[in-house]
C-alpha cells in the first residue's frame, strides 16, 4: 500500500472556490466576502491541505494585534470528516506553530470553539492550548451559541512596556524602595 501524499498548498484566486465549497461543508458558519479577500492576502496564513492532490482541509489566520499584544488568530481550521484523524490537522497547527516560531514576535495564538465541539477542544489541547474564556451567544445562527476562547501563550507580555495609561510597570525591589 503507498503512502498517502499530505500536503499544504497557498490559496490564490483559482483555487478560492474550492476554499468556499470546503468552509460550507465543514463548518457551521458561513463566510462574507472580505473573508475570503483578506485569506487571500494573507500568504502563508492561509493554506489548503491536500491528501493525494485533493483538497481537504484548510487553516486561515490573521495577525491580532488587540489587547496591548500580538497574536496570532486562527479563524478557521477544519477538514473534511473522512479525512479526519490522518494527521491532516496536525500539519496545519504545525504549520502555523512554524509561522509564529520563524516570525519570533508573537504572545499567543488563539481561536473560538463551538463549547460542544469537544473534539476539537482536545484535538488543540495536544498543542498545548488551553480554554482562557467562554464567550456567551459567541455565535449568531448556530446552538449552541457560545464559545470557548482557546489559547497557547507563547511568551508572557514583556515587563517595563508601556502601560495603556503610558506609565510603565514598577520594577520590584528587595523592599527598599
Amino acid at each position: 500500500m503507498t503512502r498517502a501524499k499530505i500536503e499544504l498548498g497557498d490559496v490564490t484566486p483559482h483555487n478560492i472556490k474550492q476554499l468556499k465549497k470546503l468552509n460550507t461543508v465543514v463548518f457551521p458558519v458561513s463566510y462574507n466576502d472580505k473573508f475570503y479577500k483578506d485569506v487571500l492576502e494573507a500568504g502563508e496564513l492561509a493554506k489548503l491541505a491536500y491528501y493525494n492532490d485533493i483538497v481537504v482541509g484548510a487553516v486561515c489566520c490573521r495577525i491580532d494585534t488587540s489587547e496591548n499584544s500580538r497574536r496570532l488568530y486562527i479563524m478557521t481550521l477544519g477538514c473534511l470528516y473522512p479525512y479526519r484523524r490522518l494527521g491532516i490537522g496536525t500539519l496545519m497547527v504545525e504549520h502555523v506553530l512554524k509561522y509564529v516560531e520563524q516570525d519570533g514576535n508573537f504572545d499567543s495564538i488563539f481561536l473560538h470553539v463551538q463549547v460542544n465541539n469537544e473534539g476539537a477542544i482536545d484535538f488543540y489541547k495536544k498543542f498545548g492550548f488551553e480554554i482562557v474564556e467562554t464567550k456567551e451567544h459567541y455565535y449568531k445562527r448556530i446552538e449552541p451559541a457560545d464559545a470557548h476562547v482557546l489559547q497557547k501563550t507563547i511568551r508572557e507580555p514583556q515587563a517595563n512596556v508601556p502601560l495603556l495609561n503610558g506609565s510603565v510597570p514598577h520594577a520590584k525591589t528587595n523592599g527598599h524602595d
